[in-house]
């Protein structure tokens, strides 16, 4: 199967965006989904149908498609529509003053308005009655096909008043219907092009250019010429133009475009950096790991851009709906017609009551109220750093209930760090640091590493670590090696008791057992033939998990920390972020996690999973709501519904909560649009509804359906309120 994105051009309503989909469905094969806010259709196709099959679909259904291409900048997008616009109001305005004032009417007035109102429903109007012909040609009806119908209706039954001598004319109808669904359509297309704002503002986040270290010599290349192991030169105030490992330099990185994260992030050689963000002060050299379509900015443009594609099951009603609901109208148009004259009543009195059915019923909000709701939503999730794979994820944010955090790498920092020196009877801690650090330094097992550098953050640059000789590695117990003229020994405590005759003197045997109680680890330094101190060790929990937890709760939601850890350890960790013992679950083999999260659905549990090992791919996939912190693996990146880009496991409330709100703006929208039509067509269909007021109500639909939807782009995570 093949994938593709067409830009589509001439769609007006739902039921335009629902026919093509329908045609393009009915190819062997095909899936497409048409998006009227993005004016797009991806689809999934067969290699035996090709893109130009499929654009033939289109054109034979009514419409343009294409392959997507920039925007010229040379004129503003709604350049054309705003001249309309202008010209429809200078025409249609002295036409409904003077038809609704009698007292302005002068001699010849209907001939001037008639002057006046016939630019504006052919040239002004002239987008519906194309559209409207071109449906009609291939046996459809669409919104354009009820203004075409009700506008030359209005104008038509006016030349006839006209010509018979008859002042009652509907020349303001015609007029004022014309310049308010123009005006409408305008303020439409701006709030559509706006809800679009934030995707385009990542797009543009990469950088176009970069000074790659070629032979020694700087050179400025655009990025599209990067390779993956070129190492580039990013200067103070510079974009990193591709993802990569810093290989030289230290700086601090604004990445608050991507991440949402306002403070900038400490790097220095071996942090992982990624394309797009600021490096703020000290140059950097930077190894290239990926490039173009692979970059994280790339990825999470395709993530957003797919989700912003597709339909939510609400949405899918909408338009089966709008499908048939133009032919019913007009239908209904010609039933309160005849009813009319069958009841006695004026032709004219009927005529307006036709028209206003035609006019008030355009189901152009239907088609609007889950497109724009996503594509702000998604946009705006973007900007935070939560990227949302598809609107079907929305239904289950709403449903969850239960949210399984694994510990390492999402409540906690994933890394071990130094917490705590423990010295022995007369021990100097600048000694003990100075000797143990330094044979720890020789060792790359991950506690040796954070004592390492925990000795060194700790005694500064004017106490270097001294060189270490005779070094040896005791899988599973500790390290040896000569120092500064002392043999150093650092491990377990039972094995520098049994091998090296080194016991632990009782104090600091009692200080190390009530660390391990609190679930950290406990290292033993010694030398010259006795115990010197003890380190304790720990990965630490992020600075936000404790508030993250509050805010879950805060939610409704029940929060249940996962973890292969034992007891101790992870029972340790669930206080210090708030999570009762009750809720632990440790010592759970990376298999073992999918039986937990059935083990919770089972139980009637809607579960949420956050996570970001490889490990966790499976429990993620199993969840109703998969989580991955964008700080893991790309396999469990894969396996999720949400990608958080920033570690900060706040967030996960931070993407339930817009998830949630972009839902219910969904469903507010189209609750108006089904709403608001059921309500008016019996009120037009009655007399109640003057022609012109129905097509102001009708824009004003639309207007309404996009600003509320426009109103995500204000979403702001609720950080004050849980900072613990």
């Amino acid at each position: 199967m093949s994938a593709t994105e067409l830009a589509i051009g001439g769609m007006t309503c739902a039921s335009c965006a629902t026919r093509i989909e329908r045609k393009l469905n009915k190819l062997d094969g095909v899936t497409a989904t048409v998006n009227l806010a993005t004016e797009t259709a991806r689809i999934d196709f067969p290699s035996a149908i090709t893109v130009k099959d499929l654009i033939t679909v289109v054109e034979q259904a009514g419409y343009t498609a294409a392959i997507p291409v920039p925007r010229p900048e040379a004129e503003p997008a709604d350049a054309g529509p705003r001249r309309r616009l202008l010209v429809t109001l200078a025409l249609a305005i002295p036409v409904i003053v003077v038809s609704m004032l009698p007292p302005l009417r002068f001699p010849g007035w209907a001939g001037v308005a008639l002057a006046l109102a016939t630019p504006v429903v052919t040239w002004g109007a002239w987008p519906f009655h194309r559209a409207a012909a071109i449906n009609a040609r291939h046996g459809a009806a669409t919104m354009d096909t009820l203004v075409s119908v009700g506008v030359t209706a209005a104008y038509l039954w006016s030349l006839y008043a006209l010509a018979k001598g008859s002042g009652d004319t509907y020349l303001e109808v015609a007029s004022g219907v014309t310049a308010l669904i123009v005006l409408g359509r305008y303020f439409e297309g701006r709030s559509r092009r706006r809800s679009g704002d934030a995707l385009r503002a990542l797009l543009a986040l990469g950088a176009k250019d970069a000074a790659v270290l070629r032979d020694g010599n700087e050179t400025r290349v655009p990025v599209s010429h990067l390779a993956v192991g070129d190492v580039i030169v990013v200067r103070p105030g510079e974009k990193i133009a591709a993802d990569g490992i810093v290989s030289g330099g230290r700086s601090a990185i604004d990445a608050s475009m991507l991440t949402g994260e306002a403070l900038p992030v400490e790097v220095s050689a071996g942090d992982a950096v990624t394309g797009g963000c600021v490096n703020t002060s000290g140059s950097l050299r930077v190894r290239v790991t990926r490039v173009g379509a692979e970059t994280q900015l790339a990825q999470m443009a395709r993530l957003v851009t797919q989700a912003q594609a597709g339909k939510a099951a609400v949405q899918r009603l909408a338009d089966r709906v709008s499908a048939v609901f133009v032919p019913v109208v007009i239908g209904l148009a010609l039933v309160t017609l005849t009813a009319w004259l069958a009841a006695g009543q004026p032709p004219a009195a009927a005529f307006t009551a036709a028209v206003a059915v035609l006019i008030i019923a355009c189901p152009c909000a239907m088609g609007l109220a889950t497109p724009t709701a996503l594509l702000v939503g998604t946009g705006r999730g973007a900007q935070l750093g939560i990227l949302i794979k598809g609107p079907e994820v929305l239904e289950s944010t709403r449903r969850v209930d239960t949210v399984v955090l694994d510990k390492t790498g999402t409540v906690t920092t994933g890394r071990m760090t130094l917490t705590g020196v423990l010295t022995g009877p007369g021990q100097d801690a600048t000694e003990l640091l100075t000797l143990a650090g330094a044979v720890e330094d020789a060792s790359e097992h991950p506690i040796a590493t954070a004592i390492a550098a925990g000795a060194r953050a700790r005694l500064g640059d004017a106490t270097p670590l001294p060189a270490v000789s005779d070094f040896a590695s005791h899988q599973g117990y500790g390290v040896s090696g000569l120092t500064a003229g002392h043999a150093v020994t650092v491990g377990r405590a039972g094995w520098l008791a049994d091998e090296w005759a080194l016991p632990v003197p009782s104090e600091l045997a009692g200080n190390a057992l009530r660390a391990e109680a609190s679930g950290q680890t406990v290292v033993i330094a010694g030398w010259d033939g006795a115990v010197r101190g003890a380190f304790t060790v720990a990965d630490t929990v992020k600075p936000t998990s404790r508030s993250a937890v509050e805010k879950l709760r805060a939610m409704g939601l029940r929060p249940v920390l996962l973890t292969g850890d034992n007891e101790r350890v992870a029972h340790a960790v669930a206080e210090q972020v708030g999570i009762g013992s009750r809720d632990v679950i440790a010592g759970v083999l990376p298999a073992g996690k999918v039986d937990v999260i059935k083990a919770l659905q089972d139980e009637g549990r809607v579960v949420a999973m956050a996570g970001d090992g490889v490990n966790d791919a499976a429990a993620l996939a199993q969840a109703d709501l998969g989580l991955a912190m964008g700080t893991g693996t790309d396999a469990a990146i894969e396996a999720s519904d949400l990608t958080l880009v920033r570690g900060d496991l706040l967030a996960v409330p931070d993407a339930i909560e817009l998830s949630r709100r972009t839902l219910a703006t969904i469903k507010g929208n189209l609750f108006w649009a089904f709403g608001y039509n059921v309500a008016a067509i019996p009120l037009a269909a009655l007399g109640l509804l003057n022609p012109m007021i129905a097509a102001a109500a009708m824009a004003s639909s639309s207007i309404f359906v996009v600003s509320n939807s426009l109103r995500l782009r204000r979403f702001q995570p609720g950080y004050s309120r849980f900072q613990g």
